[in-house]
C-alpha cells in the first residue's frame, strides 16, 4: 500500500514540477524545519528528506502522540510528502475528496500554490446574497517543497459559497499575494513580525473564527516552541479583525492573552496566569440570545474545555472586560472563576448547534480518535463521547472543524474536514448522524465503531485507482 502511494505522490510531483510547482519532499539541507517533513538543518542526523523508517516509527505511533514532533524546536513532522491518497472507511463516516493537495478537485497547487497544509477552521461570514461565503483558514501551508523555504506560510484562507454540501467543497476564491494570479498569501501577522521558522515566534496558527454584524474575527496563538509530542508552547493568543471580508486582518491588541511574561511587545494586556486556558477557541455565534460564545483550551493537546460569552456587538467582541465566564452554575466577570465544561483531553475543538439533532455539538480529537458530545446549552451537561473515527482506523488523524451549513435542509448528514500527519492536507468528510441523538444527561461513552466492527480503513483511493489496506 506504501509503495503504490509513493508512486502516485512521485506521479503527482512530477506533474506538479511541470505546473511550476514542485511537491517532492528535497529540500536543501539549510532549510529550517517545516511541514515538507525536512531535517531542522543544524540536527543532522536524520538527513535533509525528513522523519523515516524506523525514527518515523517511534514518533507516528498512535492518535496524537506523533501529531508533533519535537527535533530542534521543529514544526509537527508529517509522514511523507503531501499527498491525496483519500481513506475509504466502511460505516457511518466517509471520506468524500481532499479539499487541498494532490487529488483535489479545488487544484489548490495550481491556483493557489497550496500543496500541503491543515486544520481548516470554518466560519459563516454572516453576509447576505453574492457576498455569503463559508470563511476556512488553515495553519501552517507550504507550496513548493523543493525549494529553500517551502514557500512556508503560518496561515492561509479560502472562501467557499458552494451550498451543494454533498458532492464536495468548491473553493471560490482566496486572498492572493500582490502582484500574483496563484500565490495565496499569509492573511494573519504575529505581533513580533517575524517569517515562520523564527525563535521566539516561530508560527502563527488560527484556533477559532466567528462572524458579527458582517465582520470577521479569529482568535489564533502563537507558537513559542515544539515541546513533548502532543504539546508546545505559546506566547498569546490575539484576535484578528477583517471588515473586507478576510482580505485584510489586523490584530486588537486589547485582546491579547498573554501567556508568557517578558514578550517585549508594546501596548498588549500583562501576562496572567489565568490566560494559559485561553490561548486555543471555538466560537458559536448567536443564534438569538444576543451572546457569542467563546471555549477556551490551553495550548496543547491535554487540556479541559471552558466556557465564556460576550455580548455580539462589534464593540464587546473586542473589549476583555464585556466577557463573562462560567463558573459551573452561573456566569461570572472574573475569567479565574472559569470551570470546565468538557473535561480533559480537548484538542482542536470545533462547536455548532445542529438542527438535526437540536443540539450543539462538540467536535474534537483525543488519544482515541476523532470524537463528538452532545448538549442543549453551550455550558452543558455535555454528553457522553460518540467516537466518529477511531485512532486505531486513522492513526494519524487529527483537527476535526463541522461546516457551518451542515445539516440546514433536514438531512442526517454532518460535514468536516480532518487532517492527517501522512498526508499533510485536508480531507472534506460527512457522517451519517442517524440514530445518534443521545441525551445531554446521558454520560455514557459509546464504543469504537472499529471495536463493534462497523468501521475499518479498507484502503485508499487515488488516481491511480484502489489500494486495499493490509490485512491484519
Amino acid at each position: 500500500m506504501r509503495q503504490a502511494n509513493r508512486r502516485w505522490a512521485a506521479a503527482v510531483s512530477a506533474a506538479a514540477v511541470t505546473a511550476g510547482l514542485s511537491v517532492a519532499m528535497a529540500t536543501p539541507a539549510s532549510a529550517a524545519g517545516g511541514p515538507c517533513g525536512q531535517n531542522f538543518g543544524s540536527s543532522g542526523s536524520l538527513g535533509s528528506s525528513g522523519l523515516t523508517g524506523s525514527v518515523m516509527g517511534s514518533l507516528g505511533a498512535g492518535s496524537l502522540g506523533g501529531a508533533t514532533g519535537s527535533l530542534a524546536n521543529s514544526l509537527p513532522w508529517i509522514t511523507g510528502a503531501p499527498n491525496g491518497a483519500l481513506p475509504v472507511l466502511s460505516g457511518k463516516t466517509k471520506a468524500l475528496e481532499m479539499v487541498t493537495g494532490p487529488g483535489s478537485p479545488n487544484k489548490t497547487i495550481d491556483k493557489y500554490s497550496v500543496a500541503g497544509t491543515d486544520l481548516g477552521i470554518m466560519w459563516d461570514n454572516g453576509k447576505e446574497g453574492a457576498d455569503h461565503d463559508v470563511m476556512m483558514l488553515f495553519g501552517d501551508t507550504v507550496g513548493d517543497c523543493g525549494i529553500e523555504g517551502d514557500q512556508w506560510r503560518s496561515n492561509v484562507l479560502f472562501r467557499s459559497a458552494d451550498t451543494a454540501l454533498s458532492d464536495g467543497m468548491r473553493i471560490d476564491s482566496s486572498p492572493l499575494a500582490p502582484g500574483t494570479t496563484n500565490f495565496s498569501r499569509q492573511v494573519i501577522a504575529g505581533l513580533l513580525n517575524l517569517p515562520p521558522g523564527s525563535p521566539v515566534e516561530f508560527t502563527v496558527i488560527p484556533t477559532g473564527g466567528v462572524a458579527v454584524d458582517g465582520v470577521q474575527y479569529v482568535r489564533w496563538m502563537s507558537v513559542r516552541s515544539w515541546d513533548t509530542p502532543g504539546e508546545w508552547t505559546t506566547n498569546y493568543s490575539g484576535m484578528a479583525v477583517s471588515t473586507d471580508n478576510g482580505e485584510t486582518w489586523n490584530t486588537d491588541l486589547a485582546t491579547v492573552r498573554t501567556n508568557l511574561q517578558g514578550l517585549g511587545i508594546d501596548g498588549i494586556p500583562a501576562f496572567s496566569s489565568a490566560n494559559a486556558n485561553w490561548q486555543m477557541s471555538a466560537f458559536v455565534p448567536d443564534r438569538g440570545d444576543g451572546y457569542v460564545y467563546e471555549f477556551g483550551t490551553p495550548s496543547g493537546r491535554s487540556g479541559a474545555a471552558r466556557l465564556a460569552r460576550v455580548p455580539a456587538n462589534n464593540a464587546d467582541i473586542v473589549d476583555p472586560g464585556k466577557y463573562e465566564y462560567w463558573n459551573g452554575s452561573d456566569w461570572s466577570a472574573t475569567i479565574t472563576d472559569a470551570e470546565p465544561v468538557i473535561g480533559s483531553s480537548v484538542s482542536e475543538l470545533s462547536v455548532q448547534w445542529n438542527p438535526y439533532l437540536r443540539k450543539y455539538l462538540a467536535m474534537y480529537t483525543d488519544t482515541g480518535g476523532l470524537k463528538i458530545r452532545q448538549a442543549d446549552n453551550p455550558w452543558g451537561p455535555w454528553s457522553g463521547s460518540q467516537t466518529l473515527i477511531g485512532s486505531a482506523t486513522l492513526p494519524s488523524l487529527y483537527g476535526g472543524f463541522m461546516h457551518p451549513w451542515s445539516n440546514r435542509n433536514g438531512d442526517s448528514n454532518l460535514y468536516f474536514v480532518l487532517t492527517t500527519w501522512d498526508r499533510y492536507n485536508v480531507i472534506y468528510m460527512r457522517t451519517d448522524l442517524s440514530g445518534m441523538r443521545v441525551a445531554a444527561t446521558d454520560p455514557v461513552d459509546r464504543p469504537d465503531p472499529a471495536a463493534t466492527g462497523e468501521q475499518r480503513l479498507q484502503g485508499f483511493s487515488t488516481p491511480e485507482g484502489f489500494t486495499p489496506a493490509p490485512e491484519n
